[in-house]
Parts: C-alpha cells; sequence; structure tokens
C-alpha cells in the first residue's frame, strides 16, 4: 500500500499535470469506488464544470480541492492515477475517468479495486470519516518527540503496531516503520512503554528522516507504485531492513531477519535492535520454581 512518501509523491506530480484544469464530464466504470455520496450519478454531476484548484495529502489520502467541493481518495493497495488524451484507450482496470477540457483525461486505474472516492464541502472533510479518524502528521511540526511519547508512551503494545496504527501517526505503513525503527535502533517488539526519552527523541528524529529522504526519493516502488506521471520512486534502493530478510545489515553486516508481528512481515537486525525479554524474578534473586501444570481428572 502506498505510504506517506509516496502518498506526497503523487499529491506534487498531480499538481503539475492538472491543478487548474476544468472537468467537463466523468464516467464511472466501478460504482463501489464511490463511497460519498453512494450514487455514482450523484457524484459525477457533482463535478462537472469545477476547476481543479491543488492537489494535497492527508495521511495516506489524497485531498483535490476544487470549486466549493473536496475530493478525498485513497489508493489502498494498488490505486494509481495518470493523465493521458482522452482518445486513448481505456486501460483494464480503469473504474473512474475524470474528462478535462483540455482534450484529456484524469484517469483511476485499480487492479485490487479497493481504492475509495468522497465528496465533502471545504472543511467538512476534516469533521468526518474517514479523515476524521487519522492522528498526527509525521512531517508536521506539532509532531515532537514529547508529542510520540504522550501518544504511545503509556501503552504496553509492541511500539512497531502502535506506529502503523492511523489513529495515532497518519502515513505511516510497513515499510517506514521498519525502517524508523531500523535506524532508531529499537526492536519492534518493543512495549512502547519500555522506551527511556532518549529512544523516543531518536525514534522521533529516525521517523522524520526516514520520511523525508523517501519523499526527496520519489518514494520507495517495492510493488507496483508510480507517481501520476508514471515514474518509480528510488527509495527501495536505499531500504536498510524491508524487503532484505537474510541480507547483510548495511550497518553492521548481520543477516537481516523476518519475522511476523501483528500479521504484518517483520524486518530487523538482531545485532541493531537487539531485545531480550526480561525473566521474572524471585524476591532473592533467583529464578522462580516452575509451577506444576493442573491435569484434569479423567
Amino acid at each position: 500500500m502506498p505510504e506517506l512518501p509516496e502518498v506526497e509523491t503523487v499529491a506534487r506530480t498531480l499538481n503539475e499535470l492538472v491543478a487548474g484544469k476544468t472537468i467537463r464530464a466523468v464516467t464511472v466504470r466501478l460504482p463501489r469506488i464511490i463511497r460519498r455520496p453512494e450514487e455514482p450519478e450523484a457524484f459525477a454531476a457533482a463535478l462537472e464544470g469545477r476547476t481543479i484548484r491543488s492537489i494535497h495529502r492527508r495521511g495516506k489520502f489524497l485531498r483535490f480541492v476544487l470549486d466549493d467541493l473536496v475530493l478525498v481518495s485513497h489508493l489502498r493497495m494498488e490505486g494509481r492515477y495518470g493523465v493521458c488524451p482522452s482518445d486513448e484507450p481505456v486501460e483494464k482496470h480503469t473504474h473512474v475517468l475524470f474528462h478535462l477540457t483540455d482534450g484529456t483525461d484524469l484517469r483511476y486505474r485499480d487492479v485490487r479495486q479497493f481504492g475509495t472516492m468522497h465528496l465533502f464541502r471545504p472543511g467538512e472533510e476534516f469533521e468526518q470519516p474517514p479523515l476524521s479518524r487519522l492522528g498526527i502528521e509525521p512531517l508536521e511540526d506539532d509532531f515532537t518527540a514529547e508529542a510520540l511519547r504522550r501518544l504511545l508512551g503509556h501503552r504496553k503494545a509492541p511500539i512497531k503496531p502502535l506506529l502503523l496504527n492511523q489513529a495515532y501517526v497518519a502515513g505511516l505503513g510497513n515499510i517506514y516503520v521498519d525502517e524508523s525503527l531500523h535506524r532508531a535502533g529499537i526492536h519492534p517488539e518493543r512495549p512502547a512503554s519500555s522506551l527511556r526519552p532518549a529512544e523516543w527523541t531518536r525514534l522521533h528524529e529516525a521517523i522524520r528522516a526516514t520520511l523525508r529522504e523517501a519523499v526527496d526519493a520519489g518514494g520507495s516502488s517495492v510493488r507496483s507504485y508510480v507517481n501520476g506521471q508514471g515514474e518509480m520512486g528510488m527509495f527501495q534502493l536505499r531500504l536498510h531492513v524491508y524487503g532484505r530478510e537474510g541480507e547483510p545489515c548495511r550497518t553492521c553486516g548481520t543477516a537481516i531477519v523476518k519475522t511476523v508481528l501483528g500479521g504484518r512481515g517483520t524486518h530487523v537486525c538482531p545485532v541493531c535492535q537487539p531485545y531480550r525479554k526480561a525473566r521474572a524474578r524471585s524476591p532473592r534473586g533467583k529464578a522462580p520454581a516452575a509451577i506444576p501444570r493442573r491435569i484434569s481428572p479423567t
């Protein structure tokens, strides 16, 4: 799924391609992509004659700001936008076509068909799902080490699933959480409540540095991601742990290990990110005696 750097890159390229252009008509070929309004015909009619003023990102969502309307679009697993001449043959899995008055189309293609589109009045999009459910933006000024600690520091759950929860930090996904934790030297299974102040500072710095570098590189094309101009991202060439199971860590040379945490593939360097679960001790410092297993009577 495209994460913050990929969606940010798509927003920037679409701004170059379609900002200032006017929608002549809309063709919806897969109605379930349209979530608000529920009727595809109403969706298409509302957009006719509207000019696309700008495109922005919120978390992993795109915000198309138009005349008196905002279109919120989620790419999900494999959604992508592209611009082409209106008379060009329509590719398979193209589900929504925005026909522009300059003779081009903005086309939404989605092989997995998981993408969504919502229409709102300006400002209303932040007050209702899906955007109202999102947490803090990791590249904004209010995302500080202290803010991150306040959000997660009291939680006993492993740090990685908490960072993946969009209600806490918006835009992070599997790739950049793995990369940020490695950069900070923190094991993904560490309970958030076990992190020390210096580790919160390192993690905050690692998240911001990793995301900024990925945005500068145009994101990571680890599967099918391309930007609005059909170009691949290049950050996958700089990945330290994600997708590198069995390969040497770029920091220490130890083989990267892949595990599963919270149902997500998780990549770790066992040397750079050590984690040993504490053993329970008796008051005298000895390990507690084993408790006999109770056997049910037959």
